[in-house]
């Protein structure tokens, strides 16, 4: 999908944002993760992505998930959504009216077991940055969930918080917005940016970064 998309973008914005960081800028942005609070597991490739994901998680437990080309694209979401080995909130919640049940969908997506998703850019000083249309993930991300699983492929990582909101701004949105375009009919925004900068309860926080280049 990534692939298919990037000729939307200027040349020099897909290389800058889209290609894959080397060992020493992984290592470095881990160090500065682990030092914030957030613990940083690494994997060769989206299929490890995915055992080790799977590995975190207990069978039985509530697992909810946000719109993720990365979770898709590692058949992470499938396996939640159809495995039978947890209980999927975003399939359940995907399944009810919208209109006569807001409050109970608002309630349950809120505060699940494990959350899964991704994030748009990491700083090599250790921050998170999401950036979301509605925004129902960042809740869970922020403090809601129990656990929360990001999957992140290491073109994500960039220098500060301000190259952080352009590559959001000049590469992720516009790839999200043309395949919410295809997907949905509709055009994305971005109009809530979450940043986390530290994680005050150990563990809570994972981040799982991939050694390709995976998702916006």
């Amino acid at each position: 999908m990534v692939a298919e998309l990037k000729p939307l973008l200027e040349t020099d914005v897909a290389r800058r944002f889209g290609t894959a960081a080397d060992e020493a800028r992984v290592r470095r942005t881990a160090a500065a993760l682990e030092a914030n609070g957030i613990t940083v597991l690494r994997a060769a490739d989206a299929a490890e992505a995915k055992r080790i994901v799977l590995g975190l998680i207990p069978e039985g437990s509530q697992v909810h998930h946000g719109a993720s080309m990365s979770l898709d694209a590692s058949g992470i979401t499938n396996e939640i959504d159809n495995s039978g080995r947890y209980e999927p909130i975003r399939a359940r919640i995907l399944s009810m009216d919208r209109k006569t049940q807001a409050d109970e969908i608002r309630r349950l997506g809120a505060a699940p077991d494990v959350m899964l998703g991704s994030v748009h850019a990491v700083t090599e000083t250790g921050s998170l940055l999401a950036a979301s249309m509605g925004g129902s993930q960042l809740g869970p991300y922020v403090s809601g969930a129990g656990r929360v699983i990001l999957v992140v492929g290491t073109q994500k990582i960039v220098s500060d918080l301000e190259e952080g909101l352009r590559r959001i701004d000049e590469y992720a949105f516009p790839l999200e917005d043309a395949r919410a375009q295809a997907a949905y009919g509709i055009h994305s925004g971005v109009n809530k940016v979450l940043i986390i900068n530290r994680e005050i309860m150990p563990g809570r926080i994972t981040v799982v970064f991939v050694d390709e280049v995976l998702g916006f």
